[in-house]
């Protein structure tokens, strides 16, 4: 059950709004692990607004370290609020940043020039002799000299105060990728192909992607008094444990971090998932063993000593430091058949309800027998990519199943397919002599930009039209494959997403108003969201929040008293075991029919705009995901299944 606050926080004994901490950490660098970024971002603010007014009392310039991406915003946002509302002035700041692409002209979209004044410096009264970034225009002959000009600057401010730091998802600060030294200065650096492609996006594509950037050095960074590096999201998992958990080297920059002697790890508690003291809470403090504690350790033992969970002796327990849990349950044998059952009643090939069956252990209620369901799907395909054999299964079965498509995915449609579909159009119309002016001028003036768009350049309304089309086409296309009335697929087109970039407008009432019509509209016994929190570019996060949100408004309307919330995962990854509590098998034959689902939408077969660093397509990362889902059912002791899909349910 996914519900506020979460498991790992009360067994943890965390307040809202407070870090979770414990007894004893694995961690070599002091992290402070808070339930969401904005908890964690307002205290990372909190911090450096202090540091400003205490250099203002004594009448001294503070010397900030910034950096840029997705990371810092929500600080950066917080210190802007902290400024209009409360005073806090920017006079005394001088700032330095990390990095800047190569070659880099200020005022491009990418520019990091451009993010700073667009995220900070435009709406503070920082003067504007006081920041400093990277030149990306600097002549090649002359990138060396600036470099070293560059940390000479710093020096004659001080040094560094306080670097802000984020990470990327191969463990490099700044831009200082695997195999950087501990003594490197400010340069210029090859980027890693990863961090290429997690940046592709930005630039539309990884061929328009640069591949150089001026970076300051580990060196420097290292000699900043003070260091906070942010990390939010699940993806960031594993390299968080590495540069923490792991020993100093190369090959992870952020582990330099540990031979700093006021470094802090400031994460949310996705990105702190992995870590030891989350995986494992019973080996680092005390823990209340509720139901999903004790179901979260046994699984782990399982898996650990890749024994069925039926198979566990009261030796295992007690070598693997859960003396406590065998003393308070007493057998092994009971708790493993408790955990066992546990399981097996997550399993069901019916997700909408048995009819005429006893739900007593069931996921599902059986009552109403045919039920009413609303599959909300951020993206276009999301609906089919993640959960299309449950899509598949509860049509079959005979409810009446909708589709809220939450929007337009217009941005992840390549230039080439959207020119071929304006290409059509406007040869379909001509052929046929259909005439309708202003289409024929909507599908021309596309067509026409397509071909002459610079790499950089952002589609124009009609082409963002022109996409959301063939994105919607796709969407009826699957409808149809399934068997649902076209009728029942509803596209909310949320204005957040509509701004023609990567980076989308915050959640607004219009949004949450939108979702809150189509239920209405529905009035369904079941829902179904993207709890995907991996989402590469956030849309799936914002989706999810308007959807909690509009549940919260009309909780108290008759027709949602009967209406249970089911979250899925996307693409990227899977809930983990001892948080499933619907899994739904599926036959090799209706995989593959989820498959053939997931190829009506054409647009994103081949070649995936946004993949980030993994380069399978959508089908392939579904099918492996649903296959391990049912691979490990199957090595805790459970039945063998060729693929299963998973879900939890939010209790609102």
């Amino acid at each position: 059950m996914i519900s506020e606050p979460s498991v790992s926080e009360n067994a943890l004994g965390r307040q809202p709004g407070e870090p979770v901490q414990s007894a004893i950490t694995y961690e070599k660098i002091p992290t402070h692990i808070y339930a969401d970024a904005k908890d964690a971002s307002r205290a990372v603010a909190r911090e450096i607004a202090a540091l400003i007014r205490e250099k203002q009392q004594k009448g001294q310039q503070c010397v900030l370290g910034l950096a840029t991406g997705s990371s810092p915003k929500t600080v950066y946002a917080e210190l802007i609020r902290q400024h209009r509302e409360e005073g806090l002035s920017f006079r005394n700041v001088v700032s330095f940043n990390l990095d800047e692409y190569y070659p880099m002209e200020p005022d491009s979209l990418q520019s990091y020039v451009r993010f700073m004044k667009e995220q900070l410096f435009d709406h503070v009264d920082i003067p504007e002799g006081n920041y400093f970034i990277p030149d990306g225009t600097v002549a090649p002959n002359k990138v060396l000299e600036f470099s070293r000009a560059y940390e000479e600057k710093i020096q004659s401010y001080g040094g560094l105060d306080f670097q802000l730091l984020g990470i990327g998802g191969n463990g490099h600060i700044g831009f200082n990728e695997p195999g950087s030294l501990i003594n490197s200065h400010t340069r210029l650096m090859m980027l890693d192909h990863s961090t290429r492609a997690a940046a592709a996006g930005d630039f539309g594509g990884l061929a328009q992607t640069p591949k150089k950037a001026i970076t300051m050095g580990v060196a420097p960074i290292l000699s900043a008094k003070r260091i906070v590096l942010l990390a939010w999201g699940e993806r960031k998992a594993p390299v968080i444990r590495a540069a923490l958990e792991g020993t100093v080297t190369e090959q992870i920059p952020a582990s330099y971090l540990q031979t700093h002697p006021n470094a802090l790890f400031v994460i949310d508690q996705a990105a702190a998932s992995d870590l030891t003291r989350m995986q494992t809470p019973w080996l680092v403090d005390t823990v209340e063993w509720d139901k999903q504690m004790v179901k979260k350790a046994v699984t782990y033992l399982s898996r650990t000593l890749g024994k069925p969970i039926l198979k566990l002796t009261n030796k295992d327990y007690n070598d693997n430091g859960m003396s406590d849990l065998l003393a308070q349950v007493g057998q092994a044998y009971d708790l493993n058949i408790d955990v066992f059952n546990q399981l097996q009643h997550t399993i069901t090939g019916w997700p909408g309800g048995k009819p005429n069956a006893d739900d007593t252990n069931r996921p599902e209620r059986a009552q109403p027998a045919r039920k009413r369901c609303l599959i909300f799907s951020p993206h276009p395909d999301d609906d089919i990519i993640s959960m299309g054999g449950t899509f598949q299964r509860l049509h079959d079965q005979g409810h009446e199943v909708h589709v809220g498509y939450q929007t337009s995915g217009n941005i992840a449609v390549a230039d080439d397919e959207a020119l071929r579909f304006a290409d059509f159009v406007v040869d379909f119309n001509d052929k046929f002599g259909i005439d309708s002016p202003e289409a024929t001028r909507i599908f021309r003036d596309a067509a026409a930009f397509l071909r002459e768009k610079k790499g950089s350049e952002m589609d124009t309304e009609e082409v963002r039209y022109v996409k959301g089309l063939i994105r919607k086409g796709e969407a009826k296309a699957t409808c149809r494959f399934v068997g649902i009335p076209v009728e029942n697929a509803h596209f909310l087109n949320m204005p957040f997403y509509e701004t023609g970039k990567v980076e989308k407008k915050p959640l607004g009432e219009e949004d949450i108003q939108a979702v809150m019509d189509v239920i209405r509209e529905v009035k369904p016994h079941q829902i179904y969201a993207a709890g995907d929190l991996a989402d590469p570019h956030g849309t799936h996060k914002v989706c999810l929040d308007a959807i909690f949100e509009a549940v919260r408004r009309l909780k108290n309307e008759d027709f949602m008293k009967d209406c249970w919330v089911w979250l899925y995962r996307g693409a990227w990854a899977e809930w983990d075991i001892h948080e499933i509590e619907m899994a739904v098998p599926m036959s090799p034959d209706q995989l593959m029919r989820k498959r053939l689902g997931i190829f009506k939408h054409q647009s994103q077969k081949d070649g995936v705009v946004y993949q980030g660093s993994d380069s399978r397509e959508f089908w392939q990362r579904a099918e492996e995901r649903n296959r391990a889902t049912a691979s490990l059912y199957n090595q805790l002791g459970l039945a063998e299944y060729e693929a299963m899909e998973a879900f939890v349910r939010w209790k609102y």
